[in-house]
């Protein structure tokens, strides 16, 4: 039987139709990059790498890389109430996930990583993958309100008020149903003995139990944290490139290139990551034209590789092979919605 399941937490669709989004995604980021880097002189990007301080860039990729250590923290936070992560497997399928995201389409990670987790510790994958939902709720408030004080502060397209409005609307909708399924109490009744009844209620009853836990509160608070640390890698770069500017100016950066991460694009945000950085350092901080282009591709090449390098790593640690692993969410994943 054909597979009808695509790689994310979306609706299924078929291969064809993937394939089609697919190529016309890819094409589009080709777009952007090509367009973002039509003026970028990339003659001179010998000469801006001989001219880099590479103690900053050092910073910029151990912050980088420290950011998904502090994401698998709150990761475990939310968790805790049903189930102990080791922090190394929490860690470790956070990597992975990453690698696997940024090469595959559809967020494919955000799956994966729930799955290992799931395999690991025997948590049920439905709970696994509402933790990570609550993951991308927590991270879409502060999102919104840091877009939010972008905007106030930053001098942007009025284009970009629009996004915000439209990301608020999504937030509110994610976090009222949030609520309501936190909200439930803990239901003191025999399991069903099999079935879809019983996965259901042990993902009630699990939703309830982080719900009611105040470790769900820290975790919300640790999302702040985690947020502004990913504008450390973007500001250590800054100076490596002696901009002279500061975290507010990395901190607006990052926020634009979180909201335009949510867009269907190539794999490792190729293209369109280039061509907002570029466009927000020319038009809101007056970088060049040509330097803010060949700066997009040093801050993508600092924040992706290493990256993907520890998510190979990772991946590699698992002993699966990527198709393994993708066939057996897939399964997990088919399973659940039949």
């Amino acid at each position: 039987m054909e597979p009808r399941y695509h790689w994310g937490l979306g609706e299924p669709q078929s291969n064809r139709h993937r394939a089609v989004l697919i190529i016309l995604t890819n094409l589009i980021s080709i777009g952007f990059l090509v367009w973002t880097l039509r003026d970028a002189e990339l003659v001179h990007l010998k000469s801006d790498f001989a001219a880099l301080n590479w103690w900053w860039v050092g910073l910029a990729i151990v912050a980088e890389l420290c950011v998904y250590l502090w994401q698998a923290v709150r990761w475990n936070l939310i968790l805790l109430p049903v189930v102990s992560v080791p922090f190394r497997q929490s860690v470790r399928a956070i990597y992975a996930g990453l690698f696997a995201s940024e090469v595959l389409p559809f967020r494919a990670g955000e799956v994966l990583r729930c799955y290992l987790v799931s395999r690991w510790t025997g948590l049920p994958f439905s709970v696994s993958a509402a933790s990570a939902l609550i993951e991308r709720i927590f991270d879409g408030i502060w999102l919104w309100i840091g877009l939010a004080l972008t905007l106030k502060y930053i001098k942007l397209p009025k284009q970009y008020g629009y996004v915000n409005d439209g990301l608020g609307v999504f937030v509110l909708i994610g976090a009222i149903l949030l609520a309501f399924a936190l909200s439930q109490r803990t239901q003191h009744v025999p399991l069903p003995d099999k079935g879809w009844r019983r996965r259901l209620a042990v993902l009630r009853n699990d939703l309830a139990r982080m719900g009611h836990s105040w470790y769900l509160l820290v975790a919300l608070l640790q999302s702040v944290p985690y947020l502004l640390l990913q504008a450390v890698p973007i500001w250590a770069l800054f100076q490596a490139y002696e901009f002279g500017l500061g975290l507010g100016p990395a901190f607006a950066l990052m926020v634009l290139l979180r909201v335009a991460s949510t867009v269907p694009q190539a794999p490792a945000s190729l293209g369109l990551f280039q061509y907002v950085t570029k466009e927000v350092l020319e038009r809101a901080f007056g970088v060049g034209p040509a330097e803010a282009a060949r700066f997009s591709l040093v801050l993508w090449g600092v924040i992706k590789l290493p990256a993907l390098a520890a998510g190979f790593a990772a991946m590699a640690i698992t002993g699966f092979k990527m198709d393994e692993l993708k066939k057996a969410a897939e399964e997990e994943v088919a399973s659940r919605e039949q």
